[in-house]
């Protein structure tokens, strides 16, 4: 690993700068009153369940006593249960939207592309939006925040094209970052981000367009960590995992480079490190790759595919109809006890999904 690319890492892991000036969190995004998570003891687990059939069409109708909660090859009891649909979404409130789009890691051409197909989904499509959307963008400027959470298609397209209404990384904080800092910024804001909505209730889908970010420095994914940078990673990646968790967000990665990427190692490499991470012995490079964590979060990668407004509305079709299950987590033999998660359906050809794990504590 070179001298530059250990400093992001320690940068990023130990000394990050805040960006996010506000103190109720980033100016613009929905604000909805806060109110008593769904899981409230400090071992409760919540989770947001998709269940698609062997066709990727969700499936509704399903009751408790279809879903078995698996942890570390364990069956744990439901503590509670309620189907979200048509009939019950007002009850649990909006989904909210959030569009990240990454002008930074993303190569020129298929940004110009990118906005289009955005464009075009805003201005035909926006009636899918299950509830109040932000676009967040990502320069050579920073980071800002391109719209207030809207549902107006109007509006989110005015962001796209002539404003900004809050800024969450200047152009003089950016520099701190420097040319070999994007991944460490994308990471840092989607912390913040995180860290914002855990504050709030109700379930969030964060749509992050990005051809990812680069998952191995050579030949050998093992290559270039020392231990100590193994241990910074690892204690970023549980953190990750709680944020996004208690926040319930959702985090799904669209590859804007479409067919183009479509035979390239980028498109499936991700697989090898999608395995939960146990111990910062086993922390490589790629496992805070932005297909991982999107991963982790029973999310999506959708890649491979020039047609960006309908993966959009592939993200967009699980708040359609979802399961939110929780249960009573044991406490772990030590701290940061990575448990991996499943759910398993009583019915043939229905596959469920959430997030792959957490880590518990004693």
């Amino acid at each position: 690993m070179s001298k530059r690319q250990c400093c992001w890492i320690a940068l990023f892991c130990l000394s990050l700068v805040p960006v996010f000036a506000q103190p109720n969190g980033p100016a613009g995004l929905s604000q909805r009153p806060a109110s008593a998570p769904l899981a409230s003891a400090d071992r409760a687990i919540a989770l947001d369940v998709v269940v698609t059939d062997k066709s990727g069409k969700p499936v509704s109708g399903l009751a408790q006593q279809d879903f078995t909660i698996i942890d570390n090859k364990q069956p744990r009891k439901i503590a509670s249960f309620h189907a979200v649909n048509g009939a019950t979404a007002a009850a649990e409130g909006p989904v909210e939207v959030i569009v990240f789009i990454d002008g930074v890691d993303t190569p020129v051409a298929d940004a110009a592309i990118e906005l289009q197909e955005i464009q075009a989904f805003l201005k035909n499509r926006a009636a899918e939006f299950p509830g109040p959307t932000s676009i967040v963008m990502m320069g050579d400027m920073g980071v800002v925040l391109g719209a207030a959470s809207s549902r107006d298609a109007n509006a989110l397209i005015a962001a796209l094209n002539q404003g900004r209404s809050g800024e969450l990384v200047t152009g003089k904080q950016l520099g701190v970052y420097g040319t070999d800092g994007w991944q460490q910024l994308s990471l840092y804001t989607l912390d913040q981000l995180a860290g914002y909505e855990m504050a709030r209730p109700g379930r969030k889908l964060l749509i992050w367009i990005s051809p990812g970010w680069p998952l191995v420095l050579g030949d050998d994914p093992s290559e270039g960590l020392s231990t100590k940078e193994q241990k910074q990673m690892f204690g970023a990646i549980v953190a990750f995992s709680d944020k996004l968790r208690q926040a319930r967000v959702t985090l799904y990665q669209i590859d804007p480079s479409g067919l183009a990427d479509a035979n390239q190692l980028g498109t499936s490499n991700y697989k090898q490190f999608e395995r939960g991470v146990k111990a910062a012995s086993g922390v490589l490079v790629g496992s805070l790759g932005l297909q991982i964590l999107a991963d982790q979060t029973g999310g999506r990668v959708l890649n491979s595919s020039n047609d960006i407004s309908g993966e959009i509305a592939k993200c967009l079709a699980d708040a359609g109809g979802y399961y939110v299950l929780s249960f009573d987590a044991p406490r772990g033999d030590g701290p940061n006890e990575y448990h991996a998660l499943d759910i398993k359906i009583d019915k043939p050809g229905l596959t469920a999904r959430t997030r792959t794990g957490y880590y518990a504590q004693p």
